[in-house]
């Protein structure tokens, strides 16, 4: 058995002290790492907390506000008629921004699952438009809000502006787009949809000129359950998933979607999508292809 001389001694002893250094450094490393995580779960388990409770109150208290306006309309005395316009309107706000909010639920529920896939068809870009802006119509007129379109035809084309896409998806993501556009314009402002196509892309633009992203919101936009106004006395409604919708429904249209914004002067979101793939053709031609949940045809709730 040989003996280790004092150097060779010293140089296993420094070899097993860095060893062990290396080591403690890999362990502080994993302990950092380790606490980084676990205040990320918290964060997101509090997100989450107060995702549902938003989206509870969201739901509530539009179902309370119509039962009790449509109660006060049955106690409203035949000549009163002016009060029972009046509620009918509060009632229309109320289901609007009902039906709005279960339709990005439903649709978050739908890519979280994995369930939602493209089904392409040529629309009609013009009447998907028209039908996006109708249905906001009463939603900016509160405002005094002009809703302006734009259409760049392609070519000199008289038959209409048609893109093969999935319209129910697109009609979700610019409903997002211009639900944002009404809630953050100011008053007698307008709103400008705009429709273009370039090489072999769509491209559609929503712009507003009202209040504006600040560069801090602007890296925490598409998040899913952030909302950009979180204080307690907000007058916005909304529970900060409709844009986080919007990127995943642009993502698996293998779109893009851009952000410019001037704090204070206008905000300008822009959709680019490539034309669908025939093998996803689904045979049928799409106006506005999308529906409200309350079926005006129907007496049935979905």
């Amino acid at each position: 058995m040989s003996t280790l001389s004092d150097e060779q001694l010293l140089q296993e002893l420094e070899r097993r002290f860095k060893d062990n250094k290396e080591s403690l450094n890999q362990l502080q490393k994993l302990t950092r790492e380790l606490k980084e995580v676990n205040s990320k779960l918290e964060e997101s388990e509090a997100m989450k907390t107060h995702f549902i409770s938003n989206i509870t109150n969201e739901i509530i208290n539009p179902f309370a506000a119509i039962l009790g306006l449509s109660r006060n309309i049955l106690d409203v005395q035949k000549e009163d008629w002016d009060k029972v316009i009046s509620m009918v309107h509060l009632i229309h706000s109320e289901a609007f921004h009902l039906d709005f909010q279960l339709k990005n639920i439903f649709s978050a529920a739908k890519l979280e699952a994995g369930e939602w896939m493209p089904e392409i068809m040529n629309v009609d870009m013009g009447e998907l438009i028209d039908s996006l802006l109708d249905s906001f119509r009463y939603e900016a007129e509160k405002k005094q809000l002009s809703l302006e379109k734009e259409i760049e035809t392609p070519g000199s084309t008289v038959e209409g502006f048609y893109f093969p896409t999935d319209a129910e998806k697109l009609k979700t993501a610019l409903s997002n787009l211009l639900s944002n556009a009404v809630k953050f314009s100011y008053d007698k402002g307008r709103v400008v949809v705009k429709a273009w196509k370039q090489e072999a892309f769509l491209y559609i633009s929503v712009t507003d000129f009202g209040a504006g992203v600040s560069e801090k919101n602007k890296k925490i936009i598409f998040d899913r359950f952030k909302r950009l106004d979180t204080g307690i006395n907000s007058i916005n409604r909304g529970h900060g998933l409709g844009l986080s919708v919007n990127k995943a429904i642009i993502d698996l249209l293998d779109g893009s979607i851009e952000l410019e914004s001037s704090p204070g002067q206008q905000t300008t979101f822009t959709i680019k999508l490539p034309a669908g793939q025939a093998s996803d053709m689904v045979d049928s031609t799409a106006s506005d292809g999308n529906e409200f949940l309350f079926d005006s045809d129907s007496d049935e709730v979905f």
